[in-house]
């Protein structure tokens, strides 16, 4: 069978009810609305704040306090713009990351993130700033790789550069042939069933395909494959996202966690919040991404727009962005910020070849390729999201947060302890603590043992009634007069 078949039985299993998936011809619509997108200035950065930012949030805050601070970065939108060639992992995590603020750093993929630069404020009071970065750059192994240009995402690179700068064009991919012939996962059936298409199927369908919301390469299991595990060599988790705790519980254990990533324009994922309450990176290599963020405390309902999906019409990303989106903001302003639209915020920006989006916890996010993408995405669990990912971990994974939380105890002790103080403030039991499931088990036993009790208890009552009524019949029987 050649690709069309593929692509074709692919579909059929993915959304069975859906007969025609071009039936909106979005291919023909959709070269205006990325036109318009990209053309937006400020790196497509919308915001839609109609009745002012919320109150009691720590993002609003820090980002006030940062675009104060003389020596920021111009600091004072969502998501906030860095650029790893200045900003340290150290910064990041205090400034940014501890306060939940969605964030896109610039030059990872250069490999500009090794080893982490100075603190901003040692570069900012050195004389001749200039000269004084250039060299701190080149004696930190920072000095560009000369005779090899730019990279393709545009900026020079580093001796820490990812393969994938060289290795993830389409056209490359296409000729892989470590990968191509690699099965990869585009979709799920009715029943969860992973359903796949090999990459050179696939690469043919992302080209002349003119389906409204096309399949989408979004794999985790590449590193379960002989083939496909190269794809890990070529690329690495940023310095600013090196510390993942779930890796404590060992890679057979903890949840999928980690993607790579194939969409044909018009494709995406729907609106959503990463699980187990973790936050995400997610880096582009090829092509441009549309992004809309919603702060964790706007309601789901209004978020997956609740009475704006009418009869008959799909909630893919492309009807999202395209369809749904402008309802909700223009329900929202429409509101006078009373009702459940109170405290609304929605952001939305461009993503571009060679940058890094970090989601952080509890955000809602849902995204649209604009166009022909590739990329890597984790999830991940550090220090500063910490007690939340717990919370969602004792009662998600119940047998995974028992073993992770004795991992802690060996490695991170303040965590164990905080994830204990946090059991013990919601008075919340883990049920694969050996002495809860002793406890279990007693109580159990204590269970049946009564039970057996009470019928053999029964069973006993009943002989004994059953041997009174003999009794008393017979005694009724000898002294009954004869009327006969």
């Amino acid at each position: 069978m050649g690709w069309k078949s593929k692509a074709e039985n692919a579909k059929r299993g993915h959304r069975p009810s859906l007969k025609n998936w071009s039936v909106g011809e979005l291919y023909q619509t959709f070269p205006a609305y990325v036109r318009e997108t990209i053309c937006k200035p400020n790196n497509g950065y919308e915001v839609c704040i109609p009745f002012g930012k919320a109150k009691g949030v720590v993002y609003h805050t820090a980002i006030a306090t940062a675009a104060s601070d003389a020596s920021g970065n111009g600091i004072g939108s969502i998501p906030v713009r860095i650029d790893a060639k200045f900003t340290s992992p150290t910064e990041f995590h205090q400034s940014l990351e501890a306060f939940l603020v969605p964030t896109v750093i610039t030059n990872i993929p250069q490999g500009y993130d090794i080893p982490p630069p100075p603190p901003r404020s040692i570069l900012m009071n050195m004389n001749t700033m200039e000269e004084k970065k250039d060299d701190y750059l080149k004696n930190n192994n920072h000095e560009s790789l000369k005779g090899n240009g730019t990279s393709s995402c545009g900026d020079e690179k580093t001796i820490h550069a990812w393969k994938a700068l060289e290795r993830w064009d389409l056209e490359t991919l296409a000729n892989d042939l470590e990968i191509r012939e690699r099965a990869l996962k585009c979709g799920e059936d009715d029943d969860g069933k992973t359903i796949r298409m090999k990459l050179k199927h696939f690469m043919k369908y992302l080209h002349n395909n003119i389906d409204d919301s096309p399949l989408y390469i979004f794999d985790s299991s590449f590193d379960e494959d002989k083939m496909a595990k190269r794809l890990l060599s070529d690329y690495r988790v940023p310095t600013y996202f090196n510390e993942d705790l779930f890796h404590l519980v060992g890679e057979r254990r903890r949840p999928p966690y980690r993607w790579f990533l194939i969409g044909p324009e018009r494709s995406g994922t729907c609106v959503h919040i990463d699980p187990l309450a973790t936050s995400a990176w997610n880096t582009l290599i090829t092509g441009k991404k549309r992004w809309v963020l919603f702060p964790p405390h706007v309601p789901k309902s209004i978020v997956k727009g609740k009475g704006h999906v009418r009869k008959h019409e799909d909630d893919e990303a492309i009807h999202y962005f395209t369809v749904i989106l402008p309802r909700i903001k223009r329900s929202a302003i429409e509101s006078g910020g009373f009702g459940r639209y109170e405290g609304f915020e929605c952001y939305e920006f461009t993503q571009n070849e060679g940058e890094t989006v970090f989601i952080p916890s509890g955000w809602w996010h849902a995204v649209l390729n604009l166009t022909d993408t590739v990329g890597v995405t984790q999830n991940f669990c550090s220090q500063r999201n910490f007690d939340d990912v717990w919370l969602k971990t004792r009662t998600g994974r119940k047998k995974m947060a028992y073993k992770w939380l004795c991992k802690l105890d060996d490695q991170y002790p303040h965590l164990a302890d905080r994830a204990r103080e946090l059991n013990k403030r919601d008075e919340f039991v883990l049920k694969y603590d050996p002495v809860e499931v002793e406890k279990r088990r007693k109580k159990e036993e204590e269970r049946k043992r009564a039970k057996h009790q009470s019928k053999y208890m029964k069973k006993n009552e009943k002989s004994s009634s059953f041997n009174r009524d003999a009794k008393r019949s017979k005694v009724e029987r000898v002294v009954s007069p004869d009327f006969s």
